[in-house]
């Protein structure tokens, strides 16, 4: 019975929708699926996708299958990629690749880790010992009272903000990790923020590298995922944007990250909860320690300096000392950083006190790592799997997923380019265009809108971007059709875009539970001169709606 009514009132909203959404028919009426083709499963899945928006009237499915990345799928894969390409043959929805990421590089760096983004770090300290130079910390960060066992009634001693305590923080003696105390966080729900933060100033020393530990438990937290750990600088800039993932139920468990005190030597350690509505958790012994040459990069666009402290003297890798390498790089701070092994007949002596500087990669949100735009190689490896994605697809048409980049600029192949990160995005996206176009010279070309959107991502100070965005929209060639999907902003951004002289085309739905959103999309691209199609777009594999979206997209009265 109350499936029936669900059905009934998607009926009902969507014959409303149809009456006000009036406009023309897009030519591009596209569906996003992302599958791995890893299980057959996979291609039933992408059947049943594809007769549905066939059914309803769509005639695209942008594809996210590892289809950059060709010359690393197994034979099992092929099979399967053929089997797609028969089913939407068959159901004439057109195959619209997504390749050639950079903000989420993993394509990239599964053929080679080191052409992450790379973080400077200058001058770090190592010490001689014998055949090794470790690194000795001469930073002067320091947590106070780090395992919350100094307080008043229940606010803790040496910490800059601590939410309501006594009414939302509690200093806990009976439920610890360690010592005596931790501090316990509840009834944040009952607040319009759900805020239950803690957070507290500390020293560091420019353009080093640091990692924070801290203990967490939880007892039944919600909305899950809303404990972070957050560093930001003074004037407000995330230096470590990390999602540690903790569970809504666990046990004590460590929290650890890292993060690059950019040119900062003040910096604010958050911890707690956001947007938290129920539930309890504590927190126990933070902790803080700089840290060198963990996750240290090794490309030419990424040189490692060693010096003299006294003299200044430059040590020669191979000759004074073994190649530098991270082996357990995984850009995160779970793990050991290497100590630098001496040569025989060494310049460097025993005891010597040398200055390091190097550049590391790093992981932010739940994992996503920056590729490095300026590095060489990585066009190389574009423009073989640009051929490999002819031979065994020849589209017509490319998504070029160049969204969200968190990082770059800082590294020395950046750096000597002497352009500004606005140029390098442009420089990269032109180059994707030329590579694709070498082997189909016909293809047409999309773009997610955001890092060429100055009301989104296009813009200075972003993540851990050394330098500005401002501009990208002048760098990129103007016959890609721009991909919007920030909704808050679908009429500034599309206006934008079309007054450039750019086509372009929402990224509609987003996982809602209604059709609100696309509704939404199509009055704003009904307004825009050159809007030429919208895409259910979905990132949680929900296609209930789907139905429904092409209905309402393919029934415009003019």
């Amino acid at each position: 019975m109350v499936e029936n009514v669900k059905v009934i009132t998607i009926a009902v909203f969507v014959t409303l929708l149809s009456s006000i959404c009036y406009g023309e028919v897009f030519p591009y009426r596209w569906v996003y699926v992302s599958r791995s083709l890893r299980n057959d499963s996979d291609v039933e899945d992408i059947r049943n996708i594809a007769k549905t928006a066939s059914e309803s009237g769509l005639n695209g499915m942008v594809l996210a299958a590892g289809l950059d990345r060709l010359d690393r799928q197994r034979a099992d894969y092929f099979r399967r990629l053929e089997q797609v390409k028969r089913i939407c043959k068959q159901n004439n929805v057109e195959i619209i690749p997504i390749v050639f990421s950079v903000g989420y590089g993993g394509a990239i760096l599964a053929q080679n880790k080191n052409l992450a983004a790379g973080i400077p770090v200058t001058k770090a300290l190592f010490v001689v010992e014998g055949d090794e130079a470790y690194f000795v910390p001469d930073s002067p960060a320091e947590i106070v009272n780090p395992g919350f066992e100094q307080y008043e009634g229940h606010r803790l001693t040496g910490y800059r903000l601590q939410d309501q305590p006594g009414v939302v923080s509690f200093v806990d003696r009976n439920i610890v990790h360690s010592g005596g105390a931790s501090l316990r966080f509840e009834h944040f729900g009952d607040y319009e923020h759900g805020h239950a933060r803690l957070m507290q100033e500390l020293k560091v020393c420019p353009n080093r590298c640091y990692r924070v530990r801290c203990w967490v438990r939880t007892d039944s937290l919600e909305p899950e995922g809303c404990f972070r750990v957050q560093i930001l600088s003074t004037d407000g800039r995330y230096l470590a944007p990390w999602n540690p993932q903790v569970p809504s139920t666990a046990g004590w468990r460590e929290v650890v990250m890292g993060f690059n005190s950019f040119h900062y030597d003040t910096v604010r350690i958050y911890m707690g909860a956001w947007g938290g509505e129920s539930g309890r958790f504590w927190i126990d012994d933070l902790s803080v320690e700089e840290v060198g040459l963990l996750n240290v990069l090794r490309r030419p666009g990424t040189p490692v300096n060693v010096q003299s402290a006294e003299t200044g003297r430059t040590y020669e890798e191979g000759k004074d000392f073994v190649t530098i390498t991270d082996p357990s790089l995984n850009f995160r701070f779970d793990h050991e950083p290497p100590a630098i092994e001496i040569l025989p007949g060494s310049a460097i002596k025993n005891r010597e006190r040398l200055r390091v500087s190097y550049y590391h990669g790093m992981a932010v949100n739940s994992g996503q790592v920056t590729a490095c735009m300026s590095e060489p190689e990585v066009y190389e490896i574009w423009a073989k799997q640009a051929r490999l994605l002819h031979e065994h697809l020849a589209p017509s048409k490319i998504l070029l997923s160049m969204d969200e980049i968190r990082a770059g600029g800082g590294c020395r192949a950046c750096k000597e380019r002497g352009l500004t990160m606005a140029q390098i995005l442009g420089d990269c996206v032109t180059q994707q265009v030329r590579i694709i176009r070498e082997v189909n010279p016909q293809a047409e070309l999309f773009v997610w809108s955001d890092m060429f959107d100055p009301n989104h991502n296009a813009h200075a100070d972003y993540f851990l971007v050394e330098g500005d965005f401002t501009g990208s929209w002048e760098c990129i060639p103007k016959d890609l059709v721009i991909v919007c999907w920030y909704y808050t902003i679908r009429r500034e951004s599309l206006s934008f875009f079309s007054s450039l002289g750019f086509r372009t085309l929402a990224g509609a739905y987003y996982d809602g539970d209604t059709l609100e959103n696309p509704a939404g999309w199509l009055d704003a691209l009904n307004e825009t001169s050159g809007a030429c199609g919208i895409m259910y777009t979905t990132w949680q594999n929900k296609y209930d709606l789907l139905e429904d979206f092409g209905h309402l997209v393919t029934s415009q009265d003019r």
